[in-house]
């Protein structure tokens, strides 16, 4: 799969392994595997533009994973050139060229496709391309995938039968037990009870059992982010946090007892708070993240605040997985103008998470 794409230097800058006298020192950053998300939505764009502005070298080595012709429209959406040297697996790639490494699983030929367009085809091949991706994590060979916006209904539509592409991980890493997905604003950290199912369906998730575990699994990803003293606060469900018990009993019966019992078993977390003010509270610094009861009730928050800045992150499952928390924008497919800064703090996040995972050198 040799060769390269287009013409020109490469903005990806590489960092070599440093030979000292007899002694080779080993590139600490972490490998990480870009998928360009479905081809029919603004994906390819983000990637060429992440990739084309090089801002990444200082903390992880990006790998592309896809089809060489999306990245190659990506190009033309972004309108630049990037040099790009095709392998067969991340394991063999030469970390001292400068061209913008490229595993290309040669499945997917945009032109198919139209743009802005739901396509279940699409879908299908944006679920392989995953799959790819999570085979190599599985294999050691990167450490953390990070993909561009993707469309759930067309995966589904396509034959990965699943609610959200998290659930799909899961699967196929064989994952059994508790995992959700966080987003992440700059430093605030916003996690929830439950994900993608109905209102009618989160109600009926809201358990002590649920909330113990949410909480868990949200100081410990805050914790291997580098926040080692998180302070956590929690939704209630009902409006004014039930007014005590005027508006429902959730609150005084499943929330608060849930919330007391993980303080007294020494994680920092708070609540339940009214969720109408609670996230002024948050973004103003008073706590590092919020657990929310459903998705909408953290989500039109986080997103009114950063749109284009929030990332989503996995937490919970052996692969580090990260992207940006806006969709394909259909919109704006093809127009040169989507704002690759979400895709760019995702690659960020998932690196700092995978350094967090590698081992401390060898003094």
């Amino acid at each position: 799969m040799g060769g390269t794409a287009g013409s020109g230097s490469t903005m990806q800058r590489a960092v070599p392994s440093v030979r000292t006298r007899n002694t080779i020192m080993i590139d600490p950053r972490p490998i990480l595997a870009l998928t360009p998300g479905d081809c029919t939505g603004i994906g390819p764009e983000l990637v060429a533009k992440v990739l084309a502005a090089g801002e990444l070298a200082d903390v992880g080595r990006v790998v592309v994973v896809g089809d060489r012709r999306v990245l190659e429209l990506g190009m033309r959406q972004a309108g630049c050139t990037l040099e790009v040297r095709a392998y067969e697996s991340p394991a063999g790639i030469d970390w001292t060229d400068g061209a913008v490494p490229l595993v290309d699983l040669g499945n997917t030929d945009p032109d198919l496709y139209p743009a802005g367009a739901v396509s279940a085809d699409s879908g299908r091949l944006t679920g392989a391309t995953l799959a790819a991706a999570i085979e190599f994590a599985m294999a050691g060979e990167v450490d953390a995938v990070s993909f561009a916006p993707l469309n759930k209904r067309a995966m589904y539509d396509g034959g990965w039968k699943f609610p959200d592409e998290h659930k799909m991980f899961a699967h196929l890493l064989g994952h059994r037990t508790y995992f959700s997905e966080m987003n992440v604003l700059g430093e605030q950290w916003m996690s929830r009870v439950t994900s993608h199912v109905s209102l009618r369906e989160a109600l009926d998730q809201i358990t002590h059992e649920r909330i113990c575990e949410a909480v868990d699994l949200a100081v410990a990803t805050m914790r291997s982010a580098g926040i080692l003293s998180p302070k956590l606060a929690v939704a209630a469900l009902n409006p004014h946090g039930g007014e005590n018990g005027l508006f429902g009993r959730e609150e005084i019966e499943i929330i608060r007892p849930a919330v007391e019992a993980m303080a007294a078993k020494g994680y920092p977390c708070e609540g339940p708070f009214p969720a109408d003010t609670l996230y002024l509270k948050a973004f103003s610094g008073a706590y590092d993240g919020v657990l929310s009861m459903y998705h909408d009730q953290g989500q039109i928050a986080t997103k009114l605040k950063g749109f284009n800045r929030g990332v989503t992150v996995t937490a919970g499952l052996p692969t580090i997985f990260t992207t940006p928390a806006h969709g394909t924008a259909f919109d704006i497919v093809g127009q040169g103008v989507a704002d690759p800064g979400a895709l760019t703090a995702a690659l960020r996040l998932a690196a700092r998470l995978a350094a967090s995972r590698k081992p401390a050198p060898a003094p």
